[in-house]
């Protein structure tokens, strides 16, 4: 966990399965220099987790999404005191209303799946990077395709699962051509299987503990940072 960041602000950045997507921040971490005023689009912001991390770090974010943003978002980014750091816009990632170059950071979790086919998916990709500053970085963490005990169980139990289109983890090279170069990794087989926050938590020790003699085409987490 980011030494910055207390739970409960890890919590509200992350929203669910914390223990194992907050590993996303770690990763961006590492493989990007994350400055003050820097300009970041986020994608899918509904709840504004990833805008306030942003934001908490200095960053200017628009904070954006399909719909309409919600006002209790706008509350809690006022809450937290990062308001001043963030704007709100309406896009749709396959056609961002954005100039080329306009942004230092594209960033998002758990948000391309819902595009629900390849086509549409990779439009967004290249759309990302179209707006992305020479230099500039694509963050993201998203859904994997997992295992096949991870793709029926979320068929059975995901009240939008059958539309979803999880990500295998070989596709990720095919994001990778619309870039100069970047990194990329899996996590996570057990704590998907958590039906509450409080077993997700306790299954993701074992993750922590076996996840590197895990297949990676059943882990069911992408974490990324391509360059333009």
């Amino acid at each position: 966990m980011p030494s910055n960041l207390s739970k409960e602000e890890l919590s509200t950045i992350i929203q669910w399965d914390v223990k194992n997507w907050s590993k996303a921040l770690d990763f961006w971490e590492k493989h990007a220099d994350i400055k003050p005023d820097m300009k970041v689009l986020a994608l899918g912001e509904r709840e504004g987790g990833l805008s306030l991390y942003f934001a908490k770090k200095g960053c200017e974010v628009v904070c954006s999404d399909y719909n309409p943003m919600p006002d209790s978002t706008q509350k809690m980014h006022e809450d937290k005191g990062v308001s001043n750091k963030i704007s709100y816009a309406k896009v749709d990632m396959k056609a961002i209303d954005f100039e080329d170059n306009s942004f230092d950071l594209v960033v998002f979790k758990s948000v391309i799946g819902a595009l629900g086919n390849k086509e549409d998916q990779l439009k967004a990709i290249k759309e990302i990077a179209r707006v992305l500053k020479p230099g500039g970085k694509f963050l993201f963490a998203e859904n994997a395709e997992g295992s096949r005990l991870h793709t029926y169980l979320r068929k059975r139990f995901i009240k939008w699962g059958e539309g979803w289109r999880y990500i295998p983890y070989k596709e990720l090279e095919e994001w990778k051509k619309e870039f100069s170069s970047g990194e990329y990794a899996h996590y996570g087989f057990h704590a998907l299987f958590g039906r509450s926050e409080r077993q997700r938590r306790i299954l993701s020790v074992w993750d922590a503990t076996s996840n590197w003699m895990t297949p990676k085409k059943w882990r069911y987490i992408h974490f990324g940072a391509f360059v333009k």
